[in-house]
Parts: structure tokens; sequence; C-alpha cells
């Protein structure tokens, strides 16, 4: 192990986990929005509504995250759509985990027992204000601990976007390779980071989860 070298580096890859930890927060909040669309739009009265959002989830869930980064940055200029490697990393992985969010969410609100919802409207509540005040609560106490997995699975996953060149932690450590012939050092080095993004974000999520079920 050479200590000496990764000194030397580490304030750079410091600077290429802050990117990680952008593109982390940028694609978990584009995904959020994206999963409460698509499960808004799976558990919608209207056929051609949830047909569109079962095949935004048959898409993105049933492609490789890393072809549709490719589809979007390579291909994107084809079909006049000009993005610059990060936006184009923010937005494939953002979609790509809004898909899995979409899933979440939905088990999360039909777990929920129907006579809920039917009970609050008996009492007078729309349809709206019942899933607002009385299904949702309930949804959200058990679909913090699974968003969390997608978060942590999207954090490991912004690696991807190394391959088009968005200097984050996987592109910095491959960079280093290259001049130092060091690669297990490099990729230690952004590993040890990896995973204390991860860790911080897990106990962020675990606090969350505690909040909600206390209330």
């Amino acid at each position: 192990m050479d200590v000496e070298l990764i000194l030397k580096v580490y304030p750079y890859f410091l600077k290429a986990a802050w990117i990680t930890v952008e593109l982390s927060v940028l694609t978990t909040v584009l995904g959020l929005i994206c999963g409460a669309l698509g499960a808004a739009a799976r558990l919608s009265r209207f056929a051609i509504v949830r047909f569109l959002g079962a095949a935004y989830v048959s898409v993105f869930r049933g492609t490789p995250a890393l072809i549709q980064l490719f589809l979007l940055y390579f291909g994107g200029p084809q079909i006049g759509i000009q993005l610059d490697a990060f936006c184009a990393g923010v937005i494939g992985l953002g979609l790509n985990i809004g898909a899995y969010m979409t899933e979440t969410m939905r088990g999360a609100i039909i777990s929920v027992d129907e006579g809920q919802g039917e009970a609050a409207r008996t009492l007078g509540l729309s349809r709206a204000q019942s899933f607002r005040k009385v299904v949702l609560p309930q949804a959200m106490r058990l679909m913090i601990r699974p968003l969390g997995v997608n978060i942590n699975a999207q954090i490991k996953g912004t690696a991807l976007v190394s391959a088009i060149s968005v200097v984050e932690l996987t592109y910095t450590a491959q960079r280093y390779i290259g001049s130092t012939y060091k690669p297990f050092e490099m990729f230690f080095l952004a590993g040890i980071l990896y995973l204390a993004i991860i860790t911080i974000t897990g106990k962020g999520v675990a606090y969350l989860d505690r909040r909600v079920r206390l209330q």
C-alpha cells in the first residue's frame, strides 16, 4: 500500500467525491419526482395513464442504465438533444432510479388496507382527502426504508457516468491509475469515499424513518 501516494492524490479525490454527492442528490430528487408521478400513473383510474406508467417502468427497469446514458449523451444530438455529460448523467440516472422508486411507492400505497380509505370516505372525506390524510401517511411509513435502499443503489450507480467522462470518483480513480500504475490504491481510496457517502446517507434515512414512525 503506497500511503504517500494516497495522501498526495487525496485532495483530488475529495473534489471528485463532491461531484458524486451532487450527482447523487440531483438524481435522487429527480428520481423521487419521477417515482411519485409514475406511482400516480400506475394507480390511475384511466387505462391510458396506467399504460404509460407501466411502459415507463418496463423500459427503464428492463434496459441497462449504461445503455440509457449512452443513448441520451451520444445519441441525443442526432435527434436535437444536446446535453453536457453531467446533465446527461443526472437525467439518465434520475429517470432510471425513478422507475424503481415508482414500484417502491406503488407497493407501499397498495399495501395499506383498502378499508382505511373507505372508512375515511364514509366519514365525509373526498377520495383525494382520504388519500392525502389517511392512506399516504401510512404508506410513507412503509416506503422510507425501501426508498433508502434505492438511494444507496443510486449512489453506487453514479459510477456509470464515468463512461461519459463525468469527473466523479470512478473516473478520477481510472485517470490516476493511468499515470501511477497503482490500481489498488486508487480504487481503495475511491471505495472508502463511496462507503463514507453511503454510510452518511444510510444514517440520514434511518433517522428519517424513526421520525416518521414516531408521528
